[in-house]
């Protein structure tokens, strides 16, 4: 797999980023890091591994999509052979014999653009975020219309499609597999693991600012590719914009303006919230406990489309929006 690299990006990832190094050292000696400003150790520990290092300049704006558009252009500086490349998050690490597998596929299907494959949350039961990762991690296979932050892109196809994009905050690669299925390539899920993740998600709050990042997500890329025949992102949206705010506001309006009665429309949310608990395939305690803060989210995805509306009529760009 001599035609095969890896671009890693982090910050402050610690010994989450040696492990993902590891990991990638055992299947691949076409390694590029790209930082982002970390204060720990992650440099040199990367240099370490005899992987090439980038270090953003930290005054530009950041996001994930301009760290992965640098290390691809160093790793086809440095490796002009490369003819695929795994993209990860400094924060997981890489299964083993998942890059052969991942090569032998593209290289038996020239039609496919990226192929990735099931990412698992690392620590499942530390937290009830961390398993609602492990649940949401768990997409179907074969042809997919997007891929997640880990996958192997096929190089031509990256650069036909003009990498991702800078400028974007979140959803950069539901964005670029847009594109690239507009210009007739593939995107594939294999049935095997790809990549263990490590959300180390401890707290509501990083899990509601992880869901608001969702719904900025949501709303850009239906700004973008909501029109048809692709209207990406655009059913997303209005989901969050019906259970999130037109719902409730309606229901309290009608409860003030009328009767108090109306109050009791509200438990059309546990009827929600039982209805998305029959599809999970959990445990039936999984399945409650996804389905509820399925539900719940839908706030902090209307408030993620709100700061997403007030960006775009001020004309100011986002900062991203971390959740650790």
């Amino acid at each position: 797999m001599n035609n095969l690299g890896a671009v890693i990006i982090g910050r402050n990832e610690g010994a989450r980023l040696e492990a993902c190094l590891k990991s990638l050292s055992r299947q691949c000696a076409s390694l590029v890091y790209v930082d982002s400003g970390s204060t720990d150790n992650s440099v040199a520990m990367a240099k370490g591994f005899d992987a090439e290092v980038v270090e953003l300049d930290m005054q530009r704006p950041f996001t994930a999509a301009r760290a992965r558009n640098a290390g691809y252009q160093r790793i086809k500086q440095v490796f002009p052979a490369v003819d695929y490349v795994q993209f990860v998050d400094g924060d997981c690490e890489v299964v083993d014999d998942w890059l052969a597998a991942g090569w032998e596929f593209l290289d038996a299907h020239p039609e496919v653009a990226v192929v990735c494959g099931r990412r698992r949350e690392k620590q499942p039961q530390a937290s009830v975020y961390n398993l609602l990762c492990d649940i949401e991690w768990d997409t179907p296979i074969g042809e997919a219309k997007a891929c997640g932050g880990d996958a192997i892109m096929r190089t031509a196809a990256f650069e036909q499609a003009g990498g991702y994009r800078d400028d974007l905050i979140a959803g950069e690669e539901p964005e670029l597999c847009v594109r690239l299925r507009g210009q007739g390539w593939k995107i594939w899920r294999l049935d095997r693991d790809m990549t263990l993740h490590d959300a180390a998600m401890y707290r509501f709050g990083q899990w509601w600012n992880r869901t608001v990042r969702g719904g900025y997500a949501f709303a850009l890329g239906a700004s973008i590719h909501g029109g048809p025949p692709e209207r990406h992102w655009v059913r997303e949206t209005l989901r969050a914009t019906l259970w999130g705010a037109i719902l409730p506001l309606v229901i309290l309006l009608l409860a003030a303006l009328v009767s108090g009665f109306f109050l009791l429309l509200l438990l059309v949310y546990p009827l929600q919230v039982y209805r998305v608990s029959k599809h999970v395939g959990r445990s039936p305690e999984q399945n409650a406990r996804y389905a509820g803060f399925v539900i719940l989210g839908k706030f902090a995805e209307f408030q993620g489309q709100l700061r997403f509306i007030r960006d775009a009529l001020s004309g100011r760009r986002s900062k991203i929006i971390e959740y650790k």
